[in-house]
């Protein structure tokens, strides 16, 4: 549905699973074998994949914290979009490339997902973007509040929860597991 009137593909945005980023990730071994496999899905269908890359004074560009976990890899020409803010659009060309890549909906993997899965698909939302988040593709770590512990499993839940069948005027956003990520 997407506000877009000139563009009407698809693409897969992997963000920052990235070697620090996903280090202690819930379910981080299975998470990245999900994306794995999506990545792989929108290769073999075409979809082109945009791969979404943090850095900042802990992580910085070319360092072994930043890498890109070593079971993900890029093939040449596929797009890389440095960031430094929790949205993948603020201040990066990834809305040039997204234009490039005739891209209306985007299917949304990485982590983490309460701060930049989350503002990613809110920005992207209101840029007139369609969204599906992959449900089991998507992890964050446990994090310390004033009152205790927040779980990665409960912030995964709730994110779930929230965005399914989330919309804003003319775009949406639903949740789908990795098997139907592609209309399997």
């Amino acid at each position: 549905m997407s506000l877009f009137t000139d563009r009407s593909g698809v693409a897969l945005l992997v963000i920052d699973v990235q070697v620090d980023v996903v280090a202690d990730a819930h379910k981080r071994d299975a998470v990245v074998g999900n994306i794995n496999s999506l990545v792989e899905q929108a290769r073999k269908s075409d979809v082109p994949v945009v791969w979404v890359q943090h850095n900042d004074e802990w992580m910085t560009i070319d360092s072994p914290e930043w890498q890109l976990v070593p079971e993900l890899e890029p093939l040449p020409g596929e797009p890389i979009v440095n960031k430094q803010y929790r949205s993948s659009f603020e201040a990066t060309e990834l809305e040039s490339v997204l234009a490039n890549l005739d891209a209306a909906r985007l299917i949304v993997t990485g982590a983490q997902t309460n701060n930049c899965i989350r503002h990613t698909i809110h920005c992207a939302l209101e840029r007139g973007y369609d969204v599906t988040l992959v449900e089991d593709a998507h992890t964050t770590s446990d994090f310390e509040r004033d009152n205790g512990i927040v779980t990665a499993a409960s912030v995964i839940d709730e994110q779930n929860a929230s965005l399914q069948e989330y919309g804003l005027p003319g775009r949406t956003c639903t949740i789908v597991p990795t098997a139907d990520a592609f209309g399997s």
